[in-house]
């Protein structure tokens, strides 16, 4: 009886042995943690929430993520994903107003830090990509979202592309849209300047914008292929510029030599190499 007691008792030892493994296997390969909505395509500089880091400080919002500069007091780039789900009949809030979520110790850009500059307040991710709710469009008009931008700019040639995109989404398809700016002074109504609201915002040289076109599907990152469409463009920050958005397309790659950025840094690295190299020759409307 005592061999059969510890025999059992060998046994029980073993078997536990095998289940602490397996459970030590388990916690050693996590599964990989599913990535933001708006940041399906990749996180453009690396952006943390980090109040350490100032110049790449990300704000992730239901509606929208950003890579915010702290010093420039305009976002890096803002991302979001639209399709058919985001549209709907809430009105234009025109809440224009500072970003609570910024750390407390830093300056916050106000509704009126524009005023009399000659640049608009011009929206990175656009108040009519978030009709679904007044909240979600009350979203939209925070400061953290805007851009110092030319008239002519804002409300025509960067207005014509948002229609256009609008358009596609209504089509059946889903577009990851990547938006931002770079360098340091633009042309207004008022003529060029460099900064506004003494010297805490920045007038970019340059707005540009990266809209990838899907079918409407799962796994948005995986089903980028080499023949999706992708639209890049890069517009002087000019009141003189030509209203027509086409004019302006360029190449992923040549906006990530600009700004330095991954973009599309989550689709797979083969097709990456194509969509990033081709310029967009697609229709505009």
């Amino acid at each position: 009886m005592l061999c059969n007691l510890f025999t059992r008792l060998r046994w029980a030892a073993f078997a536990g042995g095998l289940l602490l493994a397996a459970c030590q296997k388990q916690e050693a390969t996590p599964a990989a943690p599913e990535l933001p909505e708006h940041l399906t395509l990749g996180n453009p500089s690396g952006a943390t929430a980090d109040a350490n880091e100032p110049t790449n400080y990300l704000l992730l919002k239901t509606q929208y993520a950003l890579s915010y500069h702290r010093d420039r007091g305009i976002p890096n780039w803002v991302s979001w994903h639209l399709d058919a789900s985001w549209r709907g009949t809430a009105p234009r809030q025109d809440d224009f107003r500072p970003d609570p979520e910024l750390p407390t110790a830093w300056y916050r850009v106000g509704a009126g830090s524009y005023s009399g500059s000659g640049f608009d307040r011009g929206h990175n991710c656009p108040s009519a990509d978030r009709t679904r709710t007044a909240a979600d469009n009350s979203a939209t008009f925070l400061m953290t979202n805007m851009m110092p931008q030319a008239p002519r700019l804002n409300q025509q040639t960067w207005a014509d592309l948002e229609d256009y995109c609008r358009t596609l989404a209504g089509q059946g398809n889903e577009l990851y849209i990547i938006c931002g700016s770079y360098g340091r002074g633009g042309t207004g109504a008022n003529g060029f300047v460099s900064t506004l609201d003494q010297g805490r915002v920045t007038v970019p040289a340059r707005c540009w914008k990266v809209v990838v076109v899907l079918p409407a599907g799962e796994e948005d990152a995986r089903r980028v292929a080499a023949t999706t469409r992708v639209i890049a463009i890069d517009a002087p920050n000019d009141n003189a510029l030509s209203t027509a958005w086409g004019s302006y397309r360029t190449s992923v790659d040549a906006i990530e030599a600009a700004t330095g950025y991954d973009l599309l840094s989550a689709v797979p690295a083969a097709v990456q190499q194509v969509v990033e190299a081709r310029v967009d020759t697609g229709p505009v409307n």
